[in-house]
């Protein structure tokens, strides 16, 4: 076990877990299956129980996602987080049925224009109150809060801001039975924003995540990476690792997660940081409820075998995301970018979209979007 005897973080209560202080490192993931399955939601949340996760988290963006949940509650005892996405006001709604709720600052922006962010922040603090739940401000650099983000050109620096400027709120109200997460798709700024924001407010805990890690090896790659240099340094509460697999296969991230951390708090450090100096990177967000065709699996792992063949001879970054929550933002930096809606990718090259493909169609696009940077360049 990872020795937390100077952890100087606050507890946070979650149903039967309890984060930060010297407790343990607890494992979370997120079902991949849409909320309103619920046989298929429940299959999931037993097998991520049985990879041990302490916490389970789902998305709850509509009434009948809610209705689904209300179902889903009678037949599990797990620890159940529910990602609020647009619609902050369905906390409300699910309070009885979860332990912790995870909203975004970036998000709160989207519905009831004409409140402040700072009432739609007092309404979530609320309804954690009155019902014992635990919170997540999770900050994400693909969905950053469009006021922080039109003053900072430095994503990081915005990212910062956000989460200093929530804790500051919801502290102001009273709460404290919160966690804070502040995630990126790069293992470097990851380690750079929870390091400065842990000297900043080294009493909040801080859920651990590299978004979009992608594919299998890589994603634990990078994944460990990050959570290597954080954990054997006391930063980190709790640990969600986040890869492209396919839904039988969501256990993996539970698994990845522990093997971390148990090699950390054995002192067996075995990540490759010069794996992040390739000049050729793939990334893709983690298999989840919000994906909007589950094809999105396969067409990352498509994107990869095609580009394999470029190696290390090409500076180029492909992301591949598959919903519209954070698909648009997450795919900003890269060259070229896939977003999957139901029936279409959204392909873009840089900030420039360049149209909706049919799934079996979008890949032949792509590498000749590939093909034309590589000459521009003037590296064929």
């Amino acid at each position: 076990m990872l020795n937390r005897e100077n952890s100087r973080t606050r507890e946070v209560t979650a149903g039967s877990v309890v984060i930060g202080g010297q407790n343990p490192i607890a494992l979370q993931s997120m079902c991949a299956t849409r909320t309103t399955d619920i046989e298929a939601t429940l299959r999931q949340i037993h097998l991520l129980q049985d990879a041990g996760a302490d916490l389970i988290r789902i998305a709850i963006d509509s009434k009948k996602d809610v209705e689904a949940l209300q179902e889903i509650r009678k037949e599990t005892t797990a620890n159940l987080v529910v990602d609020l996405q647009e619609n902050y006001r369905l906390a409300a709604d699910v309070a009885p049925l979860i332990q912790k709720f995870r909203y975004n600052p970036g998000h709160l922006h989207h519905h009831e224009k004409s409140k402040s962010v700072a009432e739609k922040v007092k309404f979530l603090v609320e309804v954690a109150g009155a019902h014992n739940l635990a919170m997540r401000i999770g900050v994400n650099f693909g969905s950053l809060d469009p006021e922080q983000k039109g003053e900072e050109t430095d994503s990081r620096e915005a990212a910062l801001n956000s989460a200093r400027q929530h804790c500051q709120m919801v502290e102001g109200l009273g709460f404290k039975n919160f966690v804070v997460s502040l995630k990126s798709s790069d293992p470097r700024a990851v380690v750079e924003i929870n390091r400065r924001f842990s000297e900043m407010c080294p009493e909040i805990p801080l859920h651990l995540g590299v978004t979009e890690a992608g594919l299998l090896p890589d994603g634990a790659i990078k994944t460990r990476i990050a959570f290597e240099q954080l954990l054997s340094s006391g930063i980190g509460d709790t640990v969600r690792v986040s890869l492209t697999v396919p839904d039988n296969q969501k256990d993996q991230e539970i698994i990845v997660a522990r093997e971390i951390v148990e090699d950390v708090a054995a002192g067996r450090f075995r990540s490759v940081p010069e794996f992040l100096d390739r000049k050729f990177n793939v990334i893709s967000c983690p298999s989840c409820s919000r994906v909007e065709n589950h094809a999105f699996v396969e067409l990352a792992q498509e994107v990869k075998r095609v580009t394999e063949k470029y190696g290390e001879s090409h500076k180029l970054t492909i992301a591949v995301m598959g919903c519209r929550v954070n698909g648009p933002g997450e795919t900003d930096e890269a060259d070229i970018g896939l977003w999957c809606a139901p029936n279409h990718v959204n392909l873009k090259r840089g900030h420039e979209s360049l149209g909706a493909f049919k799934y079996d169609e979008v890949i032949a696009r792509m590498l000749a979007e590939v093909e034309s940077i590589i000459a521009s360049r003037g590296e064929g």
